[in-house]
C-alpha cells in the first residue's frame, strides 16, 4: 500500500503543472523634465505628447532589448530652480536607466550639467545655445539644430543670389544674439561683406536708422534674428520707407502670426523654423500622421524636437545592444541617422553638426520650404520692390 502511495506522489509531481513562467523583465526607466504646471506648462504640451507617443510606438513593437519603455515625467512646475533637483531624484530616486533633457536652454544648461556629475547619458532635445555642451562633456547628445546654425541657409541663399553685402540685426535677448554673431562670422569666412551686428530693442518698432545705416552700406541682404512682431515691424518700415533688399530673411517671419500682422505685405518675406510638418524628411510623414491621430492635433516644432531625441535615443539602445552608460555614449558618439528634424551627427562635445533650421518663403499667402533645396517646395524669389507688387486675387 505504501509503495502504491508513493507512486502516486511521485506521478502527480511528474505531471503536475509546467513549471511557472519566469517573471517579465523589468521595464527600462526613461526619466525628463518639463513644465507640467504653471506659466510655461502650454508650452511643453507637445513635447509631453510626443513622449507618450513614442512610448506607446516602442512598446507595440516589443518593447527595447525585450523589454517594456516606461516614462517617467516629472513637473518642474515651470521653476528653474527645481530641474536640477528633479534630475537628481530620477538618477538617484528612480533609478531612470535614460534621459531625455527638459524644454529650453536655459534649463537644459542645468540638466546637463546634473547627467555629466552622475555619468548618465542624456539627450538634449531642445537645449539649443551653446552653452548646454561644455568642453569635455561626455554624456549629453544634442538632436535639435543649435542656435549657431540657424543662419547657415540664409548665407547659403545669399551667395545663390550673388549677393555681396549683407545687414545684420538681432533682438536683444541672448538667443538672437548669439545666431546673428555666428552669422557674421561665417558671413565674413564666406567673403560676404557684413558689419556690425545692429542689436535692437525689445519692443522695438521703428527701424529706420538701420534702413538708412543698410541703404548706405549699399547691402543686397537684410538678415534678421528675432520674433514675429519684430518682422512685421520691419516690413512696415520697409514699405513706409520705400526699401526693398533683395533677399529679406527674418526669424520671426516663419510664424503664422507675422502674417496676420501684415497681410499680403508677408509675400516674399522669408522665414527660419526649426521644422516644418511638410518637409520629407525621414519619417516626418509617419510621425505626423501618428500624433495626429492620438492627439488629434497638428504636431508643432517641441514635439518634433521631443520625438527626435526620442527616436535617436532608441536607436542608439538598439545599435548598442544595451543600456549600460559607457556603451551607449559611445554609439551615439558614432551614430549617424535621420529624424524629423533632419540629420543626427555630433561633433566630441555632443553638440548637434547635422540638423540645420528649415527656411520658408511666404508665396501667395503660403509656406513654402525653400531652403535646403533636396526638401524644396518652391523656389526662392528675390524680394520685390514695393511699386512692382501687385495684390493678391
Amino acid at each position: 500500500m505504501r509503495k502504491l502511495l508513493l507512486g502516486i506522489a511521485l506521478g502527480a509531481c511528474l505531471c503536475g503543472p509546467a513549471r511557472a513562467q519566469q517573471p517579465a523583465p523589468s521595464p527600462i526607466l526613461v526619466g525628463a523634465v518639463m513644465p507640467q504646471s504653471g506659466i510655461l506648462a502650454d508650452l511643453a504640451v507637445d513635447f509631453r505628447k510626443a513622449l507618450l507617443l513614442w512610448q506607446e510606438e516602442v512598446n507595440a513593437g516589443g518593447g527595447l532589448l525585450g523589454r517594456r519603455v516606461e516614462l517617467q515625467l516629472m513637473d518642474d512646475r515651470s521653476e528653474l530652480a527645481a530641474v536640477g533637483k528633479l534630475y537628481e531624484q530620477l538618477i538617484l530616486e528612480r533609478k531612470a536607466e535614460l534621459l531625455i533633457g527638459p524644454v529650453g536652454s536655459a534649463a537644459s544648461v542645468v540638466a546637463a550639467a546634473v547627467a555629466e556629475r552622475n555619468q548618465r547619458v542624456m539627450i538634449n532635445a531642445t537645449g539649443s545655445a551653446r552653452a548646454v555642451h561644455r568642453a569635455g562633456f561626455r554624456y549629453v547628445f544634442q538632436t535639435d539644430a543649435p542656435l549657431a546654425a540657424y543662419g547657415a541657409g540664409a548665407l547659403d541663399l545669399a551667395r545663390s543670389l550673388g549677393l555681396k553685402r549683407i545687414a545684420l540685426l538681432a533682438r536683444e535677448d541672448p538667443g538672437s544674439r548669439e545666431m546673428a554673431a555666428r552669422t557674421r562670422e561665417d558671413a565674413t569666412a564666406l567673403g560676404l561683406a557684413a558689419g556690425e551686428v545692429e542689436v535692437y530693442g525689445q519692443g522695438a518698432d521703428d527701424f529706420a536708422p538701420q534702413v538708412a545705416r543698410a541703404r548706405a552700406a549699399g547691402a543686397e541682404g537684410w538678415i534678421a534674428f528675432g520674433l514675429p512682431k519684430d518682422a512685421a515691424e520691419m516690413v512696415k518700415n520697409f514699405r513706409r520707407l520705400g526699401f526693398a533688399p533683395r533677399l529679406f530673411v527674418a526669424q520671426g517671419a516663419a510664424d503664422p502670426e507675422f502674417i496676420k500682422r501684415v497681410g499680403q505685405d508677408a509675400e516674399y518675406a522669408v522665414g527660419v523654423s526649426p521644422y516644418e510638418r511638410r518637409a520629407a524628411t525621414r519619417g516626418n510623414a509617419q510621425f505626423v500622421a501618428g500624433y495626429v491621430k492620438k492627439w488629434s492635433a497638428e504636431p508643432g516644432h517641441l514635439a518634433a524636437e521631443g520625438y527626435a531625441a526620442a527616436t535617436v535615443l532608441e536607436e542608439a539602445v538598439r545599435s548598442a545592444g544595451s543600456v549600460e552608460t559607457d556603451k551607449l555614449r559611445e554609439a551615439l558618439a558614432a551614430l549617424e541617422t535621420e529624424t524629423p528634424l533632419g540629420a543626427y551627427k555630433v561633433v566630441k562635445s555632443g553638440a548637434q553638426a547635422g540638423a540645420r533650421p528649415l527656411l520658408v518663403q511666404i508665396l501667395r499667402g503660403r509656406r513654402e520650404i525653400v531652403w535646403p533645396e533636396a526638401l524644396a517646395t518652391a523656389k526662392l524669389q528675390p524680394y520685390p520692390a514695393w511699386e512692382a507688387r501687385k495684390p493678391l486675387k
